[in-house]
């Protein structure tokens, strides 16, 4: 990564969440020129810059996405683009569709038509699994941004821009995720309210999440989805492993809610049309772009068709309650 990201102006949109914050504390081991952060919450914005200071690397914007002038002036000058910015929460966007919309939809378009304006080298978007086969608005969101990015690579003409998209899972420990609110049931004394007894997803480490960023910053050629390969485990289970190891031996609850407006039982990281487009490299699926994909395909000789795919969170081998505690343990405890 170091002739990828050596004397790069790096622009992070939504940076002072909490991926973005992982990924800014992990590009700062690299000789960057310069990365700006790009967040619409003045006090995320004003915890970080206390949690970095002294780093003269850093810049700090407020500003939307939705605000087209405002992004032309951050990305002024900028080599790579990440974009993080976004509506995340099935309930928010299930209940709020039409802001859903303007942050992940319009704001996104905002992005691509700045990146190219600027004539950045890079632009990555973050999406989700929930964009596979989506049920959520969210999810409908993340693949109109997906295909969002893959066209801007198809019409893009002479500018230099390469677009692609990362998936993520259940980034274990982010803002809002199912373990810090687990962890908060649990200091509360509970109950732990777990929506469907046979809920699986997919999850997938902070550092693995910053990896993802900076391998499709590597690897891309234009348009593709890169997954990475990830572990699931029931819900279920994580809500017994998490009450064994901060419970302090109280008697927690839990409930069954029933599934939330949006949710699937289980997730994918791809739908089976998808898959016939993919390949694997290292621990990354690539999924190429549906117009055009043999263009791209060409590009990547060192990659593998998929054998043995893991596409739902239902299949493979489940992490045990064991595995979940050393996870926790490892990832969440030294926070």
């Amino acid at each position: 990564m170091e002739q990828e990201l050596k004397n790069k102006k790096i622009l992070i949109t939504g940076g002072a969440g909490s991926v973005g914050s992982a990924l800014i504390k992990d590009l700062l081991k690299y000789d960057v020129n310069v990365i700006r952060i790009f967040d619409i919450s003045e006090n995320e914005v004003h915890k970080l810059k206390n949690n970095f200071i002294g780093e003269e690397r850093l810049r700090y914007l407020i500003g939307d996405v939705r605000d087209s002038n405002r992004l032309e002036l951050a990305m002024d000058g900028i080599d790579i683009v990440v974009h993080l910015a976004a509506m995340k929460h099935v309930y928010s966007c299930e209940y709020n569709p039409f802001e859903a919309v303007k942050t992940n939809i319009n704001g996104l378009q905002n992005v691509i038509d700045c990146a190219r304006k600027e004539n950045v080298e890079k632009m990555i978007f973050s999406s989700t699994d929930k964009a596979a086969r989506p049920l959520s608005v969210m999810g409908i969101t993340k693949l109109m941004g997906e295909k969002l990015v893959s066209l801007a690579e198809y019409y893009k003409g002479d500018k230099r821009t390469l677009f692609a998209s990362v998936r993520f899972g259940n980034v274990i420990g982010s803002n809002g995720s199912v373990v810090p609110v687990f962890k908060k049931q649990i200091n509360e004394g509970g109950p732990v309210i777990i929506n469907d007894i046979e809920m699986t997803r997919f999850v997938i480490t902070m550092p693995e999440a910053v990896d993802l960023i900076l391998k499709a910053i590597k690897f891309v050629k234009g348009g593709e989805v890169f997954v990475w390969k990830m572990k699931t485990l029931r819900i279920p289970d994580l809500a017994l492993a998490m009450t064994k190891r901060y419970a302090n031996g109280k008697e927690i609850k839990m409930i069954i809610r029933g599934k939330g407006e949006g949710e699937k039982i289980h997730e994918e990281t791809m739908s089976e049309e998808e898959l016939s487009r993919s390949v694997e490299m290292e621990n990354l699926y690539i999924i190429f772009p549906m117009i055009d994909h043999a263009r791209v395909r060409i590009k990547y000789q060192d990659a593998q068709e998929i054998k043995n795919p893991v596409i739902s969170s239902d299949m493979g081998e489940f992490l045990s309650q064991e595995a979940i505690d050393k996870l926790l343990e490892k990832e969440i405890d030294p926070c």
